[in-house]
């Protein structure tokens, strides 16, 4: 059975969407039809693959399979201001940007965790918050780009697993607050592979990851993450692979899409990873 979308005629903002997972998430939304903008602190390079008008929002239609790009920080409120004050209509935001480097307590400034927490709770609070009366006007929906990190321990970047931990939180309180008006869900993340070859741990959303000054994001690297051994994805993970953004767009239209859901959390993580104990027990 295929699950088709369609969007056409609706507007669509995935913020860090140029790179990685984000930049999946846009692609699906502008193949369902959706006018779709994406932002990150920097425009997207060649290496990127995107298609479509990177001028400024408003500016004609977008291209068909393209989008258009907004710098922007969304951490910065006068930047979101700006970012959100360029739509007359807002159908759907995808608050995607994210991310974390390998960040220990013990060694690790208090300013870059603060800057972890900002990009990854206080960013998609900031524009939700900006977007809303757009929202409200279209009966539109936030998706928020959660992760795994968020719902068990996450040592090494607790920082990033706390503030993930508080997005799932504002994403229930949001439902509640806005409802009937705008729906708000959450796509909980698990080991997500990119075509940068990059394994992330939900969320790392490259382009947030990119804002921090690193590529990684509380997550690693597929040979990293299972201590040299690319070949246990299949083993560790239930569905036998780790996701695509290609998995975490589908959950993303489907959230978007209007409907009944709202406060939801949908886990795409192709069952979670399969305890340690199972594999000590079996050897």
């Amino acid at each position: 059975m295929t699950v088709t979308y369609d969007y056409a005629g609706k507007r669509v903002l995935v913020t860090g969407g140029t790179k990685g997972i984000g930049a999946g998430i846009a692609a699906a939304f502008a193949s369902a039809g959706a006018e779709v903008t994406v932002c990150a602190r920097t425009p997207p390079t060649a290496r990127d693959h995107h298609s479509g008008d990177t001028g400024a929002v408003g500016r004609g239609a977008v291209p068909a399979g393209g989008f258009r790009f907004v710098q922007a920080d969304v951490r910065d409120p006068s930047d979101v201001e700006r970012l959100i004050s360029g739509f007359d209509r807002l159908d759907v935001v995808v608050n995607n940007a994210g991310g974390s480097p390998p960040a220990p307590l013990e060694g690790t400034s208090p300013r870059l965790h603060a800057r972890v927490i900002e990009l990854n709770l206080t960013a998609p609070l900031l524009v939700s918050q900006c977007a809303y009366p757009l929202l409200a006007e279209a009966g539109g929906a936030v998706v928020m780009i959660g992760s795994a990190s968020g719902a068990r321990p996450s040592p090494g970047t607790s920082a990033y697993g706390a503030a993930k931990a508080g997005l799932h939180h504002l994403a229930r309180c949001l439902a509640a607050e806005w409802a009937p008006r705008v729906r708000v869900n959450t796509v909980v993340v698990g080991l997500a592979t990119t075509r940068d070859a990059d394994t992330r741990d939900a969320g790392s959303q490259d382009a947030g990851a990119r804002d921090l000054g690193t590529r990684g994001a509380g997550a690693h690297g597929a040979a990293d993450h299972y201590g040299g051994r690319a070949d246990l994805d299949g083993r560790a993970i239930p569905a036998g692979r780790m996701a695509t953004p290609a998995d975490v767009a589908q959950a993303c239209l489907w959230l978007a899409a209007p409907g009944y859901v709202t406060g939801a959390e949908v886990r795409v993580d192709g069952g979670g990873e399969i305890p340690a104990w199972r594999h000590l027990v079996a050897d």
